[in-house]
């Protein structure tokens, strides 16, 4: 695998939206694009709400991607603009220190974390000017990833732009850090794929330290995405990061029960380490030592033994100050199963069993009855288009991404692929006319794409 983002050379001729880009960037600014880089979004296929306990994924990157055109200019300013009318202009000096507001996620706050993360890696002082046309064919809110392949974008350009020279790895790396300037507390799967991803495989991510190893995925099936058509931003509310201190509470209670120095650990991941125990160990710890009933800050101060200052301070993010209550027992069970199953999957792919479409399937179905019942991110309209998935010729069907809303991923085998696009279009869809009207762009067939790249006019 190449260390660096690659550099391709590319033609206009009969590439439509690329060529539609550079005539809106000219139209924009008068002149023609130095460069363009791209980003891929990606489906996680399993190992969802783990990354950030520090467990392994297994995303794939999709061909939907963010593509932005790219001139430098002597203004002193990043100029930033989208083909999407919905999606504003803004212009930020380079003179002045970049300020996000994470209480206001509009897109080119996503985009400026990605230029800040560059900034202070390279350690540049003042900025290249930049002006930017931003293209993005992942549908916003979908749990594809759009805003992480925006930020990954981003940041390649911004190095191009700048003349500094990154790997892939530290890419990933600091765009998946960059992100808490928005309010995220990701774990770092969206970027490390959007930049480490190759043609033709899936990979499993691992983290501390990064890793992503090959994962050939079966022959017999493809993969197919439908969108349920309910957006959630992950920046704009507060369950995910809800989730992530939920973990991190539950982390401290396994390792204060088992007489370990809570204060030091923050992962599940962590916990497991520090006691040396399988998965299955503590699978069974969390139920002889977690109780089901959600916990009061009350009963952590107590066993934890903090303030109450303590526990917001340390515990507690910006948007989950206002929680009182915490189920510790169904997300640490969720967690520490889900990373049993990630394993499992890729051990099914590696030996590539006669059955090998089945049991997949099965560690699919049961990853979202565990999204749904024991970290309970998926909505009732994700349970109904699984339901119909699994009931249209799936032999698996999960929630993909943050939940709440967005989209499902379904194996099916090759020779159900047309009627069962056909039967999730009649069941899902056509019924709803606003689901009806983005019906082609919420259900598609999906193989794995490659990573974030530069290109060359």
């Amino acid at each position: 695998m190449a260390t660096n983002p690659p550099k391709l050379k590319t033609k206009m001729t009969g590439n439509e939206r690329l060529q539609n880009l550079k005539n809106t960037f000219e139209k924009k600014y008068g002149e023609s694009p130095l460069f363009y880089a791209y980003a891929p979004g990606r489906v996680n296929l399993i190992g969802e709400h783990i990354d950030y306990c520090g467990y392994s994924v297994l995303p794939m990157a999709i061909e939907q991607n963010i593509l932005t055109a790219v001139s430098v200019n002597t203004s002193g300013t990043i100029q930033l603009a989208n083909v999407n009318p919905q999606f504003k202009d803004f212009t930020v000096s380079c003179l002045e220190d970049i300020v996000i507001d994470r209480d206001n996620p509009k897109w080119y706050y996503y985009f400026l974390c990605g230029v800040k993360a560059i900034q202070e890696k390279c350690g540049i002082a003042r900025l290249s000017g930049m002006s930017c046309v931003v293209d993005g064919t992942v549908p916003p809110s979908s749990g594809l990833s759009s805003s992480s392949a925006l930020v990954c974008c981003a940041g390649l350009v911004t190095m191009e732009a700048n003349q500094k020279s990154l790997s892939k790895l530290v890419l990933a790396e600091i765009c998946a850090k960059c992100e808490c300037y928005i309010g995220v507390e990701g774990g770092g799967m969206d970027q490390s794929i959007s930049f480490l991803a190759e043609e033709g495989t899936a990979k499993l991510i691992e983290f501390q330290p990064l890793k992503a190893t090959d994962v050939k995925l079966p022959d017999g099936a493809v993969f197919v995405i439908s969108n349920c058509c309910k957006e959630m931003n992950k920046a704009a509310s507060s369950h995910y990061n809800i989730r992530v201190v939920e973990c991190r509470i539950a982390t401290k209670m396994l390792a204060q029960a088992r007489g370990l120095d809570s204060s030091k650990l923050l992962k599940l991941s962590e916990a497991q380490k520090e006691l040396g125990a399988s998965l299955e160990e503590m699978l069974a710890l969390v139920d002889e030592v977690l109780h089901p009933e959600p916990y009061t800050r009350e009963e952590i101060c107590k066993v934890l033994h903090i303030t109450s200052e303590q526990f917001a301070t340390q515990l507690l993010s910006a948007n989950t100050l206002h929680m009182t209550h915490f189920k510790l027992h169904q997300r640490a069970k969720h967690v520490y199963g889900e990373a049993a199953r990630v394993l499992r999957f890729k051990a099914v792919c590696d030996s590539e069993p006669a059955e090998s479409l089945q049991l997949l399937g099965d560690l699919m179905n049961q990853s979202h009855a565990s999204c749904r019942d024991l970290y309970e991110c998926s909505c009732p309209e994700l349970d109904q288009l699984v339901s119909i998935c699994l009931k249209s010729g799936a032999v698996g069907s999960r929630l993909t991404g943050a939940g709440w809303g967005g989209c499902a991923v379904s194996m099916v085998p090759n020779e159900k692929v047309e009627s069962f696009l056909h039967a999730v279009r009649e069941a899902y869809y056509l019924p709803d006319p606003r689901r009806a009207a983005i019906e082609k762009q919420s259900l598609f067939v999906t193989k794995p794409g490659g990573g974030a790249a530069v290109f060359l006019d």
